[in-house]
């Protein structure tokens, strides 16, 4: 993070309570998570000692899109079954208090990408993109293209949303290959986007495939990290599951439907207001999780699963059928339920599993930790402002003190330590302790005004730095 960002008390990993914190934090939804964790094994992060070095890794970072904080079966869903991502979890660290960059589906992509908060860079300004007037600028340095210029293959499969064509593409950005789709949604068979606009790309090149897309993307991923690779790789692998509309594999009379409407020119038909369900958002997350196995397996056989590092997350916080208890508020908000995610971290070569960790770490972080595992150098011009967790990773070394910091239209919010400054649409500043108050329901404004004065000082320090709205 920007130096001037920088003032918090410190927080590191490890002791008790990390473990404590996340039972407590579950518990409160009666999931029975504390007990779950007794039973995986679960204990709090500790870096491997003496520590392990090796080469560079590969970097398998899987986006699930819309994803709610306890999805997962290891978060505390009392309903969905994820066994290949508790497996994941089991196999490496999995992070209690992990954030999204932003609220929406681009400007967290632009967060990761970048490195950097998304109000840096105009496109990021768009909450999400929705045409082609912005984009990620190719001239801007990226993880793919740091880690390209370091000896790394890099590849995208999946969801882009980060601007459209001509002027805006993952290999104009550093991605030797790209396979997925340029907007924000699609519908899952015809791969019709909200305009009407066919959207499913090779390249550059419209690609036909009329299956169901989340079995393509398995494929393709699955044939990536099977490869006989002669240097270390990056794949992006962002799934739009469980994104509406809410289409499973096999749902064919619905996707007929939704396209008739598309093509009859109903611009909310991919909304899907007027369906969806609790049953079949757990056949969503649950499918998303069957395919995530998949590509892991896939890994495995290739030989590669111990020096690859694999990364699972959800890109924001959870929608309309997303179980975020005891969070409150969801995709869109900067309250716990919009930005807290799901966030799992395996390097067998490097890294023990069962672990778990309640440090507070954001998308920024993630890009800051993938380059200098990977040997690669932030560009001075375009200064990051994640914080690497590499040494405290590999090593065991505290984490800098510092601020996590978000802001979208008619919202703010500043993480310090458990203490969150939040204000929402209302225009009331508001204060939060989180270990103590995860709901976000005890404001404490009233009784701690010099925090309260300090952290909104903080966030107008940063905010001071980024490009404002448009009018």
């Amino acid at each position: 993070m920007s130096s001037h960002a920088q003032r918090v008390s410190r927080r590191a990993l490890g002791g008790a309570a990390v473990a404590g914190a996340a039972a407590a934090a579950l518990g409160a939804a009666g999931s029975g998570t504390a007990q779950a964790q007794e039973q995986a094994g679960e204990r709090p992060f500790r870096a491997a000692a003496p520590a392990r070095s090796g080469p560079r890794p590969n970097i398998l970072f899987i986006l699930g899109d819309d994803l709610g904080w306890a999805d997962l079966s290891s978060y505390g869903s009392p309903d969905i079954r994820t066994p290949h991502l508790d497996r994941l979890a089991r196999q490496g660290v999995r992070f209690t208090d992990a954030y999204s960059g932003s609220a929406t589906c681009s400007p967290t992509r632009f967060s990761l990408y970048t490195g950097r908060f998304p109000g840096r860079t105009k496109g990021g300004l768009a909450e999400p993109i929705a045409d082609k007037s912005v984009g990620l600028e190719p001239t801007h340095p990226t993880l793919a293209s740091l880690l390209r210029d370091s000896g790394y293959a890099t590849g995208l499969i999946g969801k882009w949303h980060c601007g459209y064509l001509p002027d805006y593409s993952p290999t104009r950005s550093g991605w030797d290959e790209f396979f997925g789709n340029f907007g924000g949604a699609l519908e899952y068979y015809s791969k019709l986007g909200l305009g009407g606009e066919y959207d499913l790309y090779e390249g550059d090149a419209e690609y036909k495939d009329l299956r169901y897309y989340t079995r393509i993307l398995t494929e393709r991923a699955s044939e990536y990290v099977s490869r006989d690779h002669d240097r270390p790789w990056l794949l992006n692998l962002n799934f739009t599951t469980p994104h509406w509309p809410w289409i499973a594999d096999g749902d064919t009379e619905e996707s007929a439907e939704i396209v008739r409407r598309i093509k009859a020119g109903d611009r909310s038909a991919l909304w899907h207001q007027d369906g969806g369900s609790l049953a079949k958002y757990k056949e969503m997350v649950e499918d998303l999780d069957r395919s995530v196995g998949e590509v892991l397996q896939a890994l495995k056989r290739s030989g590669q699963e111990r020096n690859t590092l694999v990364f699972f997350a959800s890109d924001n916080g959870g929608e309309r059928f997303s179980y975020n208890w005891p969070l409150s508020g969801n995709k869109g908000s900067l309250q716990e339920g919009g930005i807290r995610v799901p966030a799992l971290l395996r390097w067998p070569a490097r890294i023990d599993g069962g672990q778990v960790s309640d440090l507070p770490v954001f998308t920024p972080d993630w890009t800051a930790t993938l380059l200098e595992l990977a040997g690669a150098r932030p560009h001075p011009a375009y200064p990051l402002d994640g914080t690497s967790l590499a040494g405290h990773l590999l090593r065991g070394t505290d984490v800098p003190e510092r601020d996590l910091f978000w802001r979208v239209r008619g919202e703010r919010a500043l993480r310090r330590g458990d203490w969150k400054y939040y204000r929402g649409k209302t225009g009331r500043d508001q204060l939060f302790h989180l270990s103590e108050d995860v709901r976000e329901q005890a404001d404490r404004a009233p009784y701690e005004k010099e925090r309260l004065a300090e952290l909104r000082a903080a966030w107008e320090a940063v905010n001071a730095g980024l490009l404002p709205y448009p009018a």
